[in-house]
């Protein structure tokens, strides 16, 4: 393992959450970031700690526009960009019939779409230098679809997808990528990062099961762990496409793809009999 600092981030969603962990890890190894909020007033406090390596940038990253304009003024504040870390995103919860088509697009606006922006935004940059590292949080939605956050998990799968182009596409500019993918934290998700549609009667039932097994409650992480991960990945030279955090995301990771590996297999017959390539018919 070895580091390269001081490293300039450009982190979304860096006013909360995993977000405010992954920019307090980079301040505290002595790099300087570009800390991206929609209310970036929270961050006055490490502002004032680190003099100079915190640039707290307004954005919403569903402007384009705002988005290149704010990634254009952290590299002429610190030089350069090293980092990127799609990190903004919110959690819209609700059964898929229920969705408007406002709340729909809203979800991939943020999800997928900003940071499809911050992407394009920092390319031309990191590609200019021939390095740079890629980070897209993504979710242990992207492993698996669950009742009420099958939007959450559509746009976490279109992001994984996307990403997974973007290190085939950017490998030969020295520009790395890593999918995150984190279980529970202590974090706002499910506060002011949730949005939620409005409930339909006929999955009261649904809704009530769900409710119960929630209550049941779970033992979340400090983000702080997640971050140390981040900076093990950051500082590696060898990083992987996708990092799990957690072993219950690990584990479900595991479970799914042994449960998609076995149904493939038990459907190999009829996958297989459905090829049989022939001369294109005239």
């Amino acid at each position: 393992m070895t580091t390269t600092a001081p490293r300039t981030w450009f982190v979304t969603g860096a006013s909360r959450g995993l977000g405010r962990a992954f920019t307090e890890a980079a301040l505290a190894a002595g790099d300087g970031v570009a800390g991206a909020a929609r209310d970036v007033a929270p961050l006055a406090d490490l502002a004032a700690a680190h003099p100079g390596r915190l640039l707290p940038l307004t954005l919403d990253v569903t402007d384009r526009a705002a988005v290149r304009a704010a990634v254009d003024e952290a590299v002429d504040h610190f030089g350069r960009l090293d980092v990127v870390v799609n990190n903004a995103g919110f959690l819209a919860m609700g059964m898929l019939e229920e969705f408007t088509e406002e709340e729909a697009r809203a979800q991939f606006d943020t999800n997928v779409f900003g940071a499809l922006w911050v992407t394009q935004a920092v390319l031309p940059h990191l590609r200019a230098r021939r390095s740079g590292h890629i980070l897209q949080i993504s979710s242990i939605g992207a492993l698996a679809g669950f009742a009420m956050t099958g939007l959450y998990s559509a746009s976490k799968f279109a992001l994984e997808g996307m990403s997974e182009a973007l290190a085939a596409e950017a490998a030969d500019f020295g520009v790395k990528v890593t999918i995150v993918e984190p279980g529970g934290y202590w974090t706002d998700l499910y506060t002011t990062g949730l949005a939620a549609t409005e409930p339909m009667p006929e999955y009261a039932g649904l809704r009530e099961e769900l409710a119960r097994r929630f209550a049941e409650g779970s033992v979340d992480s400090l983000p702080a762990l997640a971050a140390e991960a981040v900076m093990k990945a950051v500082d590696s030279d060898d990083p992987p496409l996708r990092l799990l955090l957690g072993s219950m995301v690990y584990d479900v990771a595991f479970a799914t793809s042994r449960q998609k590996m076995d149904t493939w297999a038990a459907w190999e017959e009829v996958s297989r009999a459905a090829e049989d390539p022939v001369p294109q018919p005239c």
